[in-house]
């Protein structure tokens, strides 16, 4: 026995889940419209916007060969009477919120991994289930499929990284168990690209240095991966020996935030700064949403310009007082933009195929100090007045769409279907949720 696995021996093991909704965009429509059931189906993002993808797929669909995230026009092909279905992605997190309250009977300690998959720590709950961790994933996935009406595949281990590697091992529908006597068996002969957390970079990385799979990084020294790939390459080591010791967050506590942005691939390039500026607004209405939803406020806000040959340049600006407003963070970006595109003074620009803003540099609310601006001081009007007031107005706006709908109100801007503009809340290729692989 290797030492890694002998020190193991000595701890007590976890009973770690990793529940996978199987398809799940594809389900949840499916599950929407039975029809959907006996047709090769897909969700879809729109063509007309230029990022038209596969986001998932149903069984059928599968055995065309379609693949999540490949071109509508490619699964077309291998599918001519492929059914395509928009994304609503508000059903998506009604029906993400319903399976992990199942999984909430079992356990306190959930982690969703996405809007798809999550990670349970049953270990406490199998005494009073009386069940072993691979019976008690039999229980839940039958639960899931006889109260929601979705399938989801579990992965069973002693870890987070085996859980998940053993969901992904056999679907739809199904229980994998990765152990301590069989984990070298299953895990270590597969490509080193199936790993968890690890980039293409990375797999590059390791390719040329003839560590092709999980095994061949096992068995490397640590500091050998270290040199290659950096603090990275430590966790990839421990975690393809097992020795992932990562906990389960309880259900409902937040990952911290490091950034929130929003991008989005315009119908047609942008040409002139009239229509620059009604991504801008359209694209930072939903980042200062967001950031209020966090609790959050920007200290640096971050653009980044897609050009139409894909090149791509990212210029960032440092604010003296954080903002969670939409007008400020327009403002910003907009003379980000002045200062580093090619703007002529009839208002023609350089064509923009895509626009990101990120608010990085991030602070809790609570924190911000109030500080008096310069305008404030001449203008003699009260520190803050006229933020404050911006501040209400948004958030009154807020309290309209969570009444009303989300389109019911937007912040300086329409809905503009030739660039591919909609109202708040509709830009859902743009969030980057998965979407169910499965």
């Amino acid at each position: 026995m290797s030492p890694v696995h002998e020190k193991k021996r000595s701890t007590l093991d976890r009973s770690i889940l990793h529940c996978d909704c199987n398809g799940f965009f594809a389900s949840v429509e499916c599950l929407d419209h039975p029809a959907y059931w006996d047709v090769p189906m897909a969700v879809a993002g729109d063509p007309k916007d230029r990022s038209g993808i596969i986001l998932a797929k149903n069984e059928l669909a599968k055995k065309y060969g379609i693949i999540t995230a490949e071109t509508i026009y490619s699964a077309k092909r291998k599918c001519p009477r492929l059914v395509l279905v928009p994304p609503r992605h508000w059903r998506y997190k009604e029906i993400s919120t319903q399976v992990n309250l199942i999984y909430l009977r079992y356990t306190d300690q959930v982690e969703p991994f996405s809007i798809d998959e999550s990670f349970l720590d049953v270990t406490g709950s199998l005494p009073y289930f009386h069940s072993t961790a691979y019976a008690l994933a039999d229980r839940i996935r039958e639960q899931v499929k006889h109260d929601v009406g979705i399938t989801i595949s579990v992965g069973v281990s002693f870890n987070k990284t085996f859980a998940k590697l053993a969901s992904d091992m056999k679907k739809p529908n199904a229980t994998t168990e990765i152990t301590r006597e069989n984990y070298q068996t299953l895990i270590w002969s597969l490509p080193i690209r199936d790993m968890l957390f690890i980039g293409k970079a990375s797999v590059g990385i390791l390719q040329k240095n003839h560590i092709n799979t999980i095994g061949d990084l096992a068995g490397r020294p640590k500091e050998e991966v270290i040199r290659l790939l950096g603090k990275a390459g430590e966790a990839l080591w421990h975690n393809a020996n097992g020795l992932d010791a990562d906990p389960i967050r309880p259900y409902g506590e937040r990952e911290t935030v490091k950034s929130v942005g929003n991008g989005m691939t315009f119908r047609r390039d942008l040409i002139s700064y009239d229509e620059i500026r009604q991504g801008v607004i359209a694209l930072s209405d939903e980042v200062a949403v967001r950031l209020r939803e966090n609790g959050l406020k920007a200290r640096t806000v971050q653009v980044t310009i897609k050009d139409p040959s894909l090149k791509t340049i990212s210029r960032q600006m440092s604010l003296d007082i954080p903002t969670h407003l939409q007008k400020e963070l327009v403002e910003t970006v907009m003379a980000i933009i002045r200062a580093n595109w090619h703007i002529m003074p009839d208002g023609r620009c350089a064509p923009i195929r895509a626009l990101t803003i990120t608010g990085q540099n991030l602070m809790r609310d609570k924190e911000t100090l109030k500080q008096m601006s310069l305008f404030d001081l001449v203008d003699g009007a009260k520190p803050s007045l006229q933020r404050s007031k911006r501040e209400k107005l948004e958030n009154t706006i807020e309290q309209l769409r969570a009444k009303h709908g989300s389109g019911i109100i937007s912040l300086g801007y329409g809905e503009n279907e030739e660039l591919g503009i909609r109202p708040f809340g509709r830009h859902d290729d743009h969030h980057g949720a998965d979407s169910g692989n499965g």
